[in-house]
C-alpha cells in the first residue's frame, strides 16, 4: 500500500511527553499544515490535533512494577499500532521517550520502511546502555534534550541533534508573583513553600502523607509560612481535598499555575521528574523526593547505574538539590532541608545561582520550532500551502 506522505505516527506514554508532543505537533503543522497526526498520546497532543487511538491514561508509571500491572493494555496497544504502521499508510514516527514500548514499536517501523524519529532519549546512561544499539539500528534521527547526551550517541554513529530543552520555552509564568498571590489569596510578603506530590495518583498515594508531614513541622518551626499545592491536570482536585481533611495547614490547591507556584515559592518539596527541571529552570531551591513500588526500588538498585535521580541534578551533573529516595523520605528529612535554605539567605542565593549555570547549559528559546523544522527536512515532505514560520 502506498505511504501517505502527510500521515504521522507519534507516540507518547506519559504526561511529560504528552506536553513536548503536543507542542512539536503545533508547530510542526504551522510550518506544514497539511500534515496529519494520530497515535497515543493525551489533552496536550488531542488539543493540537492529534488523533489519538489510545490516551495515556493507562500507559504512564513510576517504574517496571507499575508498567507491568498494565501489561495487557499495552500489549493490546502494541497491537493495533502494529498493524497501523503494517499498513505503510505513516510518511513517518515520532517516539517520544517511553523506552520499554517505544523501542519494540520502533522495531515494526523498521520492519515495514518507516523511518523513526525519536525525541528525547531514554535514560541509556543511566541503565540499559545496550538499548543505545537498537536506536542505532531502528532510528532515523535522534534529537536529544539534555547537552551531554549528545556524545553518547555520536560515538555509536547515530544521527544525534542538541537542539536545546523545550522547557526554555514552556517554563515561564503567565502572572506576576504579586498578581498570581492575589489570585490564590495569599500574601506574596510571607515565606511561602510549594507542596508537589506529582502529577499521577500513584505519586500522590506514596508521597502526600510525608509532604504533609513536613508541612506541619514547616508550621511550627517558621513564624509566617504558607502552603501553596498545585494540582496536575491529571488529578481529581476533589481527591486532594479529601486527603486534605479540613486542611489545618491552610494549604491553598491551585489548578492550571505551576510556574506561578514555583516562580513564587522561597522553596518548593518536589516529587522526582521533569517539574524539577522546570523548577530550576525558574530558579526556585527544592528538594527532590521520590519513592516507588518495593519491587521496583530493589530491581532498580541491581540494574542502574546513575549516582543522580532528579533531572535538574543529572543536568547539572551534580547534586544542586538534595535527594531522598524511599527510606529516606520522612517528614523531618524533608522539613530539615526546607529549614536549610529558609533560614539562611546566603545559602538560598547560592542555590539559586547554581540553578542559572543549569538554565544557561540548556539553549537559547526556539528549542521546538528548530526540532519541527529538523524533522519536515528530513523527511522530505511534498510543499506545504505555507512556508510561513510561526513561533510557539
Amino acid at each position: 500500500m502506498s505511504r501517505n506522505a502527510q500521515r504521522i505516527l507519534i507516540v507518547a506514554g506519559e504526561a511529560s511527553g504528552d506536553l513536548h508532543g503536543g507542542n512539536l505537533v503545533r508547530a510542526m503543522r504551522e510550518r506544514h499544515p497539511e500534515l496529519e497526526f494520530e497515535g497515543v498520546g493525551g489533552h496536550h497532543m488531542q488539543q493540537a490535533g492529534v488523533h489519538t487511538l489510545f490516551d495515556i491514561q493507562r500507559m504512564g508509571g513510576m517504574g517496571l512494577f507499575e508498567f507491568f500491572s498494565n501489561l495487557w493494555h499495552h500489549i493490546a496497544v502494541f497491537r493495533k499500532l502494529s498493524r497501523e504502521i503494517a499498513k505503510g499508510q505513516y510518511a513517518g514516527a515520532v517516539l517520544i521517550n517511553y523506552p520499554f514500548f517505544n523501542l519494540r514499536l520502533a522495531r515494526v517501523c523498521k520492519k515495514h520502511d518507516c523511518p523513526v524519529y525519536y525525541f528525547i532519549s531514554p535514560q541509556v546512561w543511566a541503565s540499559r546502555k545496550g538499548r543505545i544499539h537498537t536506536i542505532a539500528q531502528t532510528g532515523k534521527k535522534m534529537y536529544v534534550i539534555l547537552p551531554f547526551e549528545k556524545d553518547i550517541y555520536r560515538e555509536v554513529d547515530v544521527d544525534v541533534e542538541y537542539l536545546g530543552h523545550p522547557f526554555v520555552d514552556i517554563a515561564q509564568p503567565r502572572l506576576s508573583k504579586e498578581d498570581a498571590f492575589r489570585e490564590f489569596g495569599l500574601d506574596p510578603n510571607k515565606t511561602t513553600v510549594g507542596l508537589m506530590p506529582g502529577s499521577r495518583m500513584s505519586e500522590i498515594n506514596y508521597l502526600l502523607d510525608d509532604i504533609l508531614g513536613a508541612a506541619r513541622i514547616l508550621k511550627d518551626k517558621l513564624s509566617d509560612v504558607q502552603f501553596l499545592l498545585p494540582v496536575a491536570d491529571s488529578i481529581d482536585p476533589e481527591l486532594l481535598r479529601e486527603r486534605l481533611g479540613d486542611n489545618p495547614l491552610g494549604i491553598r490547591l491551585v489548578t492550571g499555575r505551576n510556574y506561578e507556584v514555583m516562580a513564587g515559592s522561597d522553596f518548593l518539596i518536589m516529587a522526582s521528574g521533569s517539574a524539577t527541571l522546570e523548577a530550576g529552570l525558574l530558579e526556585c531551591p527544592m528538594v527532590i523526593i521520590y519513592k516507588v513500588h518495593p519491587l521496583t526500588y530493589f530491581i532498580a538498585r541491581f540494574f542502574t547505574d546513575i549516582r543522580l535521580f532528579g533531572l535538574v541534578n543529572i543536568v547539572a551533573e551534580e547534586q544542586v538539590a538534595t535527594e531522598l529516595l524511599n527510606e529516606q523520605v520522612t517528614p523531618e528529612a524533608i522539613a530539615d532541608e526546607a529549614l536549610k535554605v529558609l533560614n539562611d539567605p546566603e545559602r538560598a542565593a547560592e542555590f539559586r545561582r547554581r540553578l542559572k549555570d543549569v538554565r544557561r547549559s540548556l539553549g537559547e528559546p526556539g528549542v521546538v520550532n528548530r526540532i519541527a523544522q529538523n524533522i519536515i527536512d528530513s523527511l522530505n515532505l511534498p510543499a506545504g500551502a505555507s512556508d510561513e514560520k510561526v513561533s510557539l
